[in-house]
């Protein structure tokens, strides 16, 4: 290939962004930490999974800090990184920068679609492939534009709330429990007992499901807006230049902080005590209605808490220093991502260590920060004195460049990084 444009260099790197990406990958691994160790359709009956008081406790405390916060954190990061791509593709190579940006957008959905497919079905991957299609279609798109939809995507949840409270009937009821039992029973037959290639096969047959099945259609839907309603204000802030020049905005970003944390604690709290008094998860009745639209903005403004704290805090020059080892994993976001899956499906499925179904929500917390900082962290510095990029974004960039991308690359991660 030959081409101008060239892969990101470690100079122009932003560590702000670095440091978010940082925290949004244990966030992540938090959240995904209990579904790692039990099937997706567990308890859809309202059968309490684990009765003890401190794992009803911590599942509704990391629903309310962490469920949905860091996804949203992770989507509204890809969106910034989408227009510092294109910025810098067009700036280099503009006639080649739709066809670099659309190869590096088609790679990631076929490792989102492995990853479903093979190893876990909670991938994101192959979700913001195919939202980063859209973010192309309106990447130039007037502002007003982008903030009515940031504004349609919340109404949503409110609609379909609507809806499934008026159409919601007990034979649907009953039928979405009878499938979800077949559903776990063979879960857990694959997962917790069955080889790597049954563990796979049930991946793979169970990735259909989710997209064929009307048991599951309006969930992804819904979840689709949700990661997208982030991604809107990645494509407001990365057109903005906001991380970039986040220096000039820390007096706006401090008001921000403190009206996040305080709207995200009410709408958090609402939630939280719907999530801990509730016995039917299924049934629509005004209280979850009210629940569901809590969570959904208490997900974009805790997001906002975070994010605006980590700014703060990234020009704080202790803080900095602090904060280095989050940058450093945030630096192989995509290398950290999927070795979680890699080490937690060893540590649960019955192909490796067999834990599946045992580990409660304190302990999947505990083990969550444990790897994440004594495994990922370490590793990802070990790696990083050695080599320029991670594993996984070396292999992205190659199949992005083509031999740009090895030429670029290669002798850093074969050879020792400056």
């Amino acid at each position: 290939m030959d081409s101008t444009a060239a892969p990101t260099a470690a100079s122009e790197r932003i560590y702000t962004l670095d440091v978010i990406r940082g925290f949004a990958l244990l966030g992540i691994f938090i959240m995904n930490m209990p579904w790692f160790n039990t099937s997706f359709y567990a308890g859809v009956d309202g059968t309490e999974q684990w009765p003890q008081w401190w794992d009803r406790w911590t599942a509704t405390a990391t629903d309310v800090m962490f469920a949905g916060k860091f996804n949203s954190m992770f989507s509204m990061l890809f969106a910034v990184g989408f227009i510092i791509l294109l910025d810098r593709l067009e700036a280099r190579d503009p006639a080649r920068a739709m066809t670099i940006y659309l190869r590096r957008i088609f790679w990631l959905f076929v490792f989102g679609a492995i990853h479903m497919c093979v190893f876990w079905n909670g991938d994101v991957l192959h979700i913001y492939a195919l939202l980063g299609l859209l973010l192309l279609a309106l990447r130039r798109a007037p502002e007003k534009l982008l903030w009515t939809l940031f504004g349609l995507c919340l109404v949503y949840p409110v609609a379909m709330g609507v809806y499934a409270y008026l159409t919601f009937s007990p034979e649907r009821r009953e039928h979405i429990i009878a499938v979800s039992k077949l559903w776990e029973a063979s879960n857990n037959a694959a997962y917790g007992h069955g080889s790597f290639l049954a563990a796979a096969g049930e991946h793979a047959r169970e990735a259909i499901f989710l997209y064929t099945n009307s048991i599951n259609l309006r969930p992804m839907l819904g979840f689709f807006v949700l990661v997208f309603c982030t991604m809107l204000l990645g494509l407001i802030l990365g057109r903005r230049r906001f991380f970039q020049n986040s220096e000039r905005y820390l007096p706006q970003v401090r008001a921000f902080q403190w009206w996040s944390l305080a709207g995200g604690v009410a709408t958090g709290a609402i939630f939280g005590i719907w999530q801990a008094t509730a016995t039917d998860f299924l049934t629509p009745t005004p209280f979850r209605l009210v629940a569901n639209v809590c969570f959904c903005l208490c997900r974009v403004l805790v997001m906002t808490f975070y994010v605006a704290t980590i700014v703060r805090a990234v020009h704080h020059a202790t803080w900095r220093r602090r904060l280095e080892p989050m940058a450093i994993a945030g630096r192989m976001p995509l290398s950290n991502y999927l070795l979680q899956t890699l080490l937690a499906t060893t540590l649960f499925y019955g192909w490796g260590i067999g834990l599946w179904g045992r580990v409660g929500p304190a302990l999947d917390l505990v083990l969550a920060l444990v790897i994440f900082f004594a495994v990922q962290v370490p590793l990802s510095r070990w790696w990083l004195a050695r080599y320029e990029l991670g594993p996984m974004e070396w292999v992205w960039r190659r199949l992005t460049y083509g031999r740009l991308g090895a030429k670029k690359g290669s002798d850093l991660f074969f050879g020792r990084a400056s």
